[in-house]
């Protein structure tokens, strides 16, 4: 797949380059620059991210960076079979537990939450970080619901992350997940209020909890460019109805002027 000129490998995390150092020095750079592309598309186009994931795991399928980029690029692209058996064998190359979370949300996507949840109880989230451990939360609620079990999605949430009034990255997407199941369970009020705290939190707009907001209340948006075009529609259609009248008008002009010649 091409590659553009300006991408050269060094874009990479420094430790993932450092993991990289074990293959020969040009296979490396082509590793490289595949897993920037990788991290470049995957948000924005992750067919194309997947492909590049795809290059980069055929050159290197041993190292475990690749491993973990083929998954994210597999997730991304709801391929949660393939995703799952990536992040397995990254983690068995490393030992961390880091990828949990999204190993059981990959349960969750294969239609098994019931094994998300055991994963959710086991001795490697107490290994993960602050933030691993909101993940795993998440996805934990996230299988509850997929159950049926609103109540208990609602419960799972509830943590001192939640109460807490500091904002750390995953704020937003907690509060965001607790008022969306708020609003499951039919409670409008509570959930209003929750989606009014995720927007606060949510300063690069990584959640739609504005919108959600919005629409709780009522308010509807007009896109400005339809309103545009409308405005020079109804104006196109004002001037061709000016026309048509001109037009009725001389024409009836040119049959009094028929009319009086025969007269005279």
């Amino acid at each position: 797949m091409p590659i553009p000129e300006d991408v050269t490998g060094d874009e990479i995390d420094k430790d993932v380059r450092q993991e990289l150092q074990s293959l020969p020095k040009t296979l490396a750079e082509d590793v490289a620059r595949n897993l920037v592309m990788v991290a470049r598309l995957i948000d924005e186009d992750p067919e194309g991210a997947y492909g590049y994931s795809r290059v980069a795991l055929r050159l290197a399928s041993r190292v475990a960076a690749v491993r973990e980029a083929a998954g994210f690029a597999a997730y991304a692209n709801q391929k949660y079979s393939e995703a799952l058996a990536e992040f397995r064998a990254a983690r068995r190359m490393t030992g961390s537990v880091e990828l949990w979370p999204v190993m059981a949300d990959c349960e969750r996507g294969l239609g098994r939450p019931e094994k998300a949840l055991d994963m959710a109880g086991a001795p490697e989230v107490g290994k993960l970080d602050k933030a691993g451990q909101v993940e795993m939360r998440l996805v934990a609620a996230g299988a509850r619901r997929d159950m049926g079990q609103l109540d208990a999605a609602i419960v799972t949430l509830q943590s001192p992350e939640l109460a807490s009034n500091s904002v750390q990255p995953w704020t937003a997407r907690l509060r965001y997940a607790y008022a969306d199941a708020l609003l499951a369970a039919g409670r409008q009020d509570e959930a209003r209020e929750w989606f009014a705290k995720a927007v606060e939190s949510d300063k690069d707009g990584s959640t739609d909890a504005s919108d959600r907001l919005a629409e709780l209340d009522g308010v509807e948006f007009v896109d400005a460019l339809d309103e545009t075009e409308t405005e020079t529609e109804s104006e196109g259609e004002v001037e061709a109805e000016v026309q048509d009248g001109d037009s009725e008008a001389s024409g009836h002009g040119d049959d009094d002027q028929g009319d009086q010649g025969d007269k005279e």
